[in-house]
Formats: C-alpha cells, sequence, structure tokens
C-alpha cells in the first residue's frame, strides 16, 4: 500500500502566506466599496528597468531565427550569465567567485529549500526566529525535526533575534551542522556587521558546518562598511554557501531567475568521515532535477549588469528604499518601535500587542495589509512586518489611514 510522507504532517495547518490570503479574500468580498492596499508580501510593483525589457524583446527575436534560435541551454546557466556574476557582483566587492561556482535557478526561495536534499537526513540545524518560513519547514518534511511544540519544533537550534541582540543572533554554545542566515534580513530587515558575520565564519569552522546564506536583499545595502557577501569575510569560502536573486534587484519576482553559489573547496563528510566536494553533489542535484532559466529572461538579467541596468537598477532599489523611509518615519511618529527600512526594504515594528491583533486592526480600519511576526516564529510576535514594495500613492495613502486607525 502507497504510503505518504508523514513528516508532512508535523507541518503547521497553514503556510502563512496562505492564512494572510484567506483573511485579506474574506474582508475584500464582505466589503467591496473599501479598497485594500497590500503591505504585507514582499512582491515588487515597479515596471522592470527598460534595459532589461529590451533585452527580453531582442533575445525574444533570436528564437526567431533558425541562425539565433536556442533550444535547451546548460542547466547551470549560460556563461554570459555567470561570468558577469562572478564580475559585478563579487570581484567588483573583493570578493572571489568562479563563474563556474555560479548554478542560475528560478528563484531563491527554491534553491535554499533544494540544497538541503543533499545533506544528511540527522544534520543538525541552526535556524533564526523569527524566520522565512521555507528554512524551516523544508526541514520540516525532510524529517529533520521532531514534533512541533509551543511553535517551535524539536530538533532545531532556534537563534532568537530579538531587540536584546539588535535582531542579529550571535552563534549558539551548542555544535550545528547546518546555519541558516539571512542578512538584510527577511523578516526583519536587520543587517550583519563584519565582525558579527566573521564570527559566525569562524563558528562553522570549528564545528566543521556550512552556512547557508540568504542575502536576496543585498542590492538594498547603503550603509558603508555592511557586508553584502559572505565571500566579503575570510574563510567564508570554505564554509558557506550564498543565494541572491534579481527578484527584488530588478523586480523579477514575475520573470524568475536567481542563482546560486557553491566554492569548489566547499566539503561536506560521509558518515565514514570520507570528505566529498559539496559543489559536485549540487551539480549533481541541479543538472538532474532542474532543466535550466529561459535564455531571454538570463539575457535580460546580464542587462541589468550594463552600465545602464546599473543606473536603472539602483533607481529601482533607490525608489523602494524612499518608501521605507516615509514609513519609518510614520511609524516613529505614532510612537512604535521599529528597525529596518535603512538597508533593506522592510520595517519590522513592535506593536506593543499580539501580532494578528495589530494585522486585523490594520486590515479592518485601515484597509491596509501587512505580515504578521508570528507567523515567522516565537519571537515574532508582538511584531509585524511591513513591506516599501508598492507604489509611493498607495504608501502615502497608506500612512494616512494607518495614522487615522491609531490615533
Amino acid at each position: 500500500m502507497l504510503r505518504l510522507n508523514e513528516h508532512y504532517s508535523k507541518l503547521k495547518a497553514s503556510y502563512l502566506f496562505a492564512d494572510i490570503a484567506k483573511r485579506v479574500n474574506a474582508y475584500v468580498a464582505a466589503n467591496p466599496g473599501k479598497p485594500v492596499i497590500r503591505l504585507g508580501i514582499g512582491d515588487v510593483t515597479e515596471p522592470l528597468p527598460p534595459v532589461c525589457i529590451a533585452a527580453l524583446h531582442a533575445a525574444t527575436d533570436e528564437l526567431a531565427h533558425r541562425a539565433t534560435f536556442k533550444g535547451y541551454g546548460p542547466g547551470e546557466g549560460y556563461a554570459f550569465l555567470r561570468e558577469a556574476v562572478a564580475q559585478h557582483d563579487y570581484a567588483a566587492h573583493g570578493a572571489k567567485v568562479d563563474p563556474d561556482e555560479v548554478f542560475i535557478s528560478d528563484g531563491s526561495k527554491c534553491d535554499i529549500a533544494n540544497i538541503q536534499e543533499i545533506f544528511a537526513p540527522d544534520t543538525k540545524l541552526a535556524i533564526p526566529d523569527p524566520v522565512y518560513p521555507v528554512y524551516v519547514d523544508t526541514n520540516v518534511m525532510a524529517g529533520r525535526t521532531g514534533a512541533n511544540v509551543d511553535g517551535r519544533y524539536a530538533g532545531i537550534t532556534y537563534l532568537d533575534s530579538t531587540a536584546a541582540n539588535g535582531y542579529v543572533p550571535a552563534p549558539p554554545p551548542t555544535p550545528a551542522d547546518l546555519i541558516y542566515l539571512c542578512f538584510p534580513n527577511n523578516p526583519t530587515g536587520a543587517v550583519a556587521t563584519r565582525a558579527q558575520l566573521a564570527a559566525w565564519v569562524a563558528y562553522a569552522r570549528q564545528h566543521r558546518a556550512i552556512i547557508l546564506f540568504d542575502a536576496a536583499y543585498e542590492a538594498y545595502v547603503r550603509t558603508p562598511g555592511i557586508p553584502r557577501s559572505i565571500y566579503e569575510i575570510e574563510g567564508a569560502r570554505d564554509v558557506a554557501i550564498e543565494f541572491r536573486s534579481y527578484s527584488k534587484l530588478a523586480g523579477f519576482t514575475g520573470l524568475r531567475c536567481a542563482y546560486t553559489v557553491v566554492p569548489k573547496n566547499l566539503k561536506a563528510r560521509d558518515a565514514a568521515g570520507k570528505e566529498h566536494s559539496v559543489h559536485a553533489l549540487w551539480y549533481r542535484r541541479h543538472t538532474t532535477k532542474f532543466n535550466g532559466v529561459a535564455y531571454p529572461v538570463q539575457k535580460a538579467a546580464l542587462a541589468a549588469y550594463s552600465p545602464e541596468g546599473q543606473k536603472q537598477t539602483r533607481a529601482l532599489t533607490d525608489f523602494y528604499l524612499g518608501n521605507a523611509k516615509l514609513i519609518r518615519d510614520a511609524v516613529t511618529k505614532l510612537g512604535l518601535a521599529c528597525i529596518g527600512g535603512d538597508d533593506a526594504p522592510y520595517l519590522w515594528v513592535n506593536t506593543g500587542r499580539a501580532s494578528w491583533e495589530f494585522f486585523d486592526l490594520l486590515l479592518t480600519k485601515a484597509q491596509v495589509v501587512c505580515t504578521p511576526g508570528a507567523g515567522f516564529g516565537k519571537c515574532g510576535e508582538g511584531h509585524v512586518r511591513i513591506s516599501a514594495f508598492n507604489s509611493r500613492e498607495n504608501v502615502e495613502t497608506a500612512l494616512a489611514r494607518l495614522a487615522a486607525a491609531l490615533k
């Protein structure tokens, strides 16, 4: 008899963003005359950079002629994009990454979910709280955790991110094998200093662990001296895998393009203690289960590195950071403590009340959607995440409604 993967039964009943959508849809259906402004899910709203649109058109035109037609591309990505990544995203910032260490994919979420497949079922996990749900849920599905008790899964070392530590956790006193870090952080918007990341690299080297470093929001870093890559830290190539995305850099949430960097010198051991190349294992997994990103999409991503593309993507991220400043100023004026918005497109707001209660208040009184912090973990209770991804007009309208609702 066919049996199901019983680890799925340990998952919480619903996914955070599905819960949000259900509540919002019910409210909209019951209140058709009250338009809702969504500052919850981190989806971009502004059009793609013109240089990327032009590249999409040109690459699509190539597919109309036999001489320039492209069929299946290399599963790990075209060399032209991998070389651009190595040059512009790493060498230009003093970090070493070789083009053949770059794997082009259709999204960081997918890569972060899939990378855990190459590690053993009894891998010891260290995961921040609050956290992007995919880090936890994919390991639950894989059977690396026990049951969920009081909002946390047995078998995970949770790294509390609170106001007391500036929402940047330090390495734990106990060993871990696989460490999830995200900076600039989703959901808190916090950033880690060079010294804080160096402490994590030292911890990973000491315990022969691997850091999974989610840098999807690195394009928003504006504070001088804040690292944009884990590979800016000496020794990180021996212990870290990095994930990046064009979704928030260039607005590719609809096009789907991202990449993962796996250094060739990164090693992991089997049960007998023999070392294996993590790069080789990921290459095998990636090219077996993934069939590549469309040629026009990769050409559009390449265009983001052109001089004009860099200007346009910078203008795009500056625009969203402008929204974030408006939100931060408004929230602070209302007397609510918050972080983020300086080097990230998210604001992490201490609401002074239960996060779902605050969510419902904003939805019903202001017709504004935020993300309840409790959905990101126990340490998220009492907070909400507000996204800067929207039009300037909508952000200004939402803030006026927010001020009226909280008077």
